[in-house]
């Protein structure tokens, strides 16, 4: 059979492409799965995150911002440690972006506070002088639906086996066991704030979409 296959070179061809394919993928895709398991010590994000996520996807904040750092030092350099594949395991979509108008936003959690994402969402040009990012003040009034959050985290814990507590149960009655821990995090969140309105809306247990975003942002890390 190596006789005739070395006697026609198309078929010889052929056949050395799919040894090396084959080989390649042997080679490969096993790394490849590794690389995509969740970081040690890594968890899902909290439901209040999770809508902060889903107003950042309404927004459409993705346009301007990536969430992907590139090995490369002159990203490393501003923006922080590249992004590894298992930090987005449980990231449904991914929110990778293709477009920076403005930064990066993957490691924002590690250098910029509560207080700085609240003046710079209302008013952006006055933080950084010369933005082009529109004010978000709609954000401070509007309500975050948490309980849409909240089914998505129930689903993901069902359908792919995302590690969320066991208290996390897909019934009325668990969001509304639920709701408490997640009212808790924003009066954290809220607490770091100034804006007064946002505070009374929190204590009457309500969450605008500044809260929920900004604890989406201070997750990126």
């Amino acid at each position: 059979m190596f006789h005739w296959l070395e006697k026609n070179p198309f078929f010889f061809s052929v056949a050395v492409f799919v040894v090396i394919s084959f080989a390649g993928l042997i080679e490969i895709v096993p790394n490849f799965a590794e690389a995509s398991r969740p970081l040690v010590g890594m968890k899902p994000r909290t439901v209040l995150q999770l809508a902060g996520k889903n107003v950042y996807v309404k927004d459409n904040c993705m346009s301007c911002h990536s969430q992907l750092i590139r090995p490369f030092k002159s990203e490393t350099d501003r923006y922080g440690d590249y992004s590894l594949s298992g930090e987005y395991a449980y990231d449904r979509p991914f929110l990778w972006g293709s477009k920076r108008t403005g930064p990066d936003l993957h490691r924002i959690g590690n250098y910029r506070t509560t207080d700085w994402h609240e003046n710079h969402m209302f008013n952006p040009s006055e933080i950084v002088p010369g933005s082009i990012m529109p004010a978000y003040k709609h954000q401070f009034t509007n309500l975050a639906d948490i309980e849409t959050a909240y089914a998505e985290a129930v689903t993901v814990k069902n359908v792919f086996n995302t590690p969320y507590a066991d208290d996390l149960i897909g019934t009325r009655a668990g969001w509304d066991a639920y709701k408490p821990k997640v009212l808790a995090e924003a009066k954290a969140i809220a607490d770091n704030m100034k804006n007064k309105d946002v505070k009374d809306a929190v204590a009457n247990g309500e969450v605008p979409e500044i809260v929920a975003i900004i604890a989406y942002l201070n997750s990126l890390k």
